[in-house]
């Protein structure tokens, strides 16, 4: 979400999906949010083209959790991305969100999550 803006310093994030480096996992859910955030910040308008758009790239997959684990304890919201992780068999979850890293050294499902910044120097390891 934070990488479609062009002058934010994520958006090499966004142009990575774009050009294939990495499959994106999502969901209904996760769709759902990203369009109230994106209309919120961009309009309407920008919001249908981009998730319309999104949804075309072969490297996203829609991805829909039949069991929900309510990992996150300090906000239920963010389960939708670890559910989602676990259903996918995703590697990581990228986000900078505290209260998503608060699980990530959960013992079972173990989850990996990476900040924004972690990920950078991964992807620049693999890709540069």
């Amino acid at each position: 979400m934070v990488a479609l803006a062009p002058k934010y310093k994520y958006h090499w994030i966004y142009k990575a999906l774009l050009q294939e480096k990495y499959d994106l996992v999502v969901s209904n859910e996760i769709l759902t949010e990203y369009q109230e955030q994106i209309s919120i910040r961009y309009g309407l308008e920008q919001t249908e083209a981009s998730l319309d758009f999104l949804l075309l790239l072969p490297n996203v997959i829609l991805k829909n959790p039949s069991f929900l684990w309510q990992l996150v304890e300090n906000d239920k919201d963010d389960n939708k991305f670890i559910d989602c992780y676990i259903a996918g068999q995703s590697d990581y979850i990228i986000s900078n969100d505290k209260h998503i890293h608060q699980i990530k050294n959960n013992r079972f499902p173990q989850i990996l999550v990476l900040t924004y910044e972690e990920f950078e120097a991964q992807y620049k390891k693999e890709f540069e």
